[in-house]
């Protein structure tokens, strides 16, 4: 962890794993620092605008990291009997979670006012004079969060209970130095977190400068000088003049008839979910066969080369180009495209964002956004010649390919950012650098 310097004695802190520690500081099972109880509370449907701030167990694993400074959702007063009340400087565990490596995700609640929280959560709260940042800390650095893992218990839900949180070691400074830690870690986590954000934003301009490039190639043409003309859709406005403007259900196919997933021939087939496509980009995050995802229900067939579409929440654009035979879950359409118009062209033009404003507006549905074959059908599509569409999806690709590049950077660096943060933070916790005497 340079440029920061150790400890200038050790000992051995008597727990194989985690080896040496300052000289002064203690080793305990957090069961020794304070006592715990089990929260409870009612249902989401209970959630007010205003009231009583409340934190829910998910809100543990979507929403707070280390501290909780405020709430996402409320409580009426009137209702606050059903929940548990929290204080200022408790940690709360979530209690259940979906893997082993997120179980016991932890917080330490910081809201100054009178807060309760919902049930499936933990609620720690300490007998020993500590400083609740440092705890906050302690209780879900890497090293505690290693250890949780191995408490977990179940396979399709994770639980973690109290008595297994009590055996979780903590590396235990004195208070003044705990106050010291945790002021450190506040301004260096500071800077980092803003670095992140930074970064962060940048690849959301690069994401939209991506949709940017498409749209205009698929809309304008590369051509500046062209001559335009009216596309008879409102809100596109003109379109070059040589192009044609056919509706969707004119220049696709759409596969019907769906097949058994357990079927031999269909069981060791990829089968693409809407989870498995990156919003907005056409890039598949994971290949994984029927089998291996207990898929039970009909699927469409898919062969290659064909776009699979997710017809729900179309606001998140969510399809990819086939690369084989396989399959795609029933939220899905697998598309050819007809009458001289290729795949990558229609692929490219169903990421533009007209495509997406268009199929969104005519949705007709708001409890569960989803489009169908009738809705999709009537979007307009954009049909150059062969060799145009051929020009504008190098042009796509070489452009694509250098905005990719640039945010797959900027994206390690992210990576290397929060891995560096995790680090420092489980360091300072454990004693492994001394942030008394800052580097130079």
């Amino acid at each position: 962890m340079n440029p920061y310097k150790p400890y200038p004695v050790y000992k051995d802190s008597g727990v194989e794993w985690l080896g040496k520690v300052p000289e002064d500081w203690e080793i305990k099972l957090l069961g020794q620092i304070g006592k715990f109880q089990k929260g409870n509370g009612a249902t989401k449907a209970d959630e007010a605008p205003a009231g009583v701030p409340c934190i829910r167990y998910g809100d543990l694993y979507t929403t707070h990291n280390f501290f909780i400074h405020h709430s996402r959702s409320f409580v009426a007063c009137e209702r606050l009997p059903e929940y548990t009340i929290i204080q200022y400087g408790d940690v709360l565990f979530a209690a259940s979670g979906e893997t082993h490596e997120e179980i016991g995700k932890s917080a330490v609640n910081l809201i100054q006012s009178e807060a309760c929280c919902g049930g499936d959560i933990i609620i720690f709260r300490a007998t020993l004079e500590v400083d609740p940042a440092f705890i906050g800390y302690a209780a879900d650095c890497r090293l505690s969060v290693a250890q949780k893992s191995l408490m977990g218990r179940g396979f399709t839900v994770i639980h973690i209970y109290a008595d297994q949180l009590k055996k979780l070691y903590i590396v235990f400074p004195p208070l003044s130095e705990q106050i010291q830690i945790s002021a450190f870690l506040n301004q260096e986590t500071a800077r980092i977190n803003a670095l992140v954000s930074k970064k962060s934003r940048f690849i959301e301009l690069l994401r939209e400068k991506r949709q940017a490039l498409i749209t205009q190639a698929v809309t304008r043409g590369l051509d500046p000088t062209v001559k335009m003309k009216d596309s008879g859709v409102e809100w596109l406005g003109k379109v070059p003049e040589h192009w044609v403007v056919k509706p969707f259900k004119f220049c696709t196919l759409i596969n019907a008839g769906q097949v058994d997933p357990k079927d031999e021939q269909q069981s060791s087939k990829i089968l693409v979910a809407p989870d498995h496509i990156e919003p907005s980009t056409g890039r598949l995050i994971e290949q994984i066969r029927a089998a291996d995802q207990g898929a039970i229900s009909g699927k469409y067939t898919v062969n290659k080369g064909q776009i699979i579409y997710s017809k729900i929440r179309p606001a998140l654009n969510k399809l990819c180009i086939s690369e084989g035979e396989w399959l795609c879950s029933a939220d899905m359409y697998a598309i050819s495209p007809t009458n001289g118009i290729l795949d990558e062209w229609l692929f490219y033009f169903m990421l533009s964002r007209f495509f997406v404003e268009f199929v969104v507006v005519t949705s007709s549905r708001v409890a569960m956004p989803k489009t169908n074959r009738e809705e999709i059908g009537v979007v307009p599509v954009l049909v150059p010649a062969k060799n145009e569409q051929a020009q504008i999806i190098k042009y796509l690709k070489d452009e694509l390919d250098r905005v990719d590049s640039i945010s797959s950077k900027t994206q390690h660096s992210i990576n290397l950012l929060k891995e560096r943060r995790a680090a420092l933070i489980t360091a300072a916790v454990t004693g492994q650098i001394d942030v008394r005497c800052r580097p130079e």
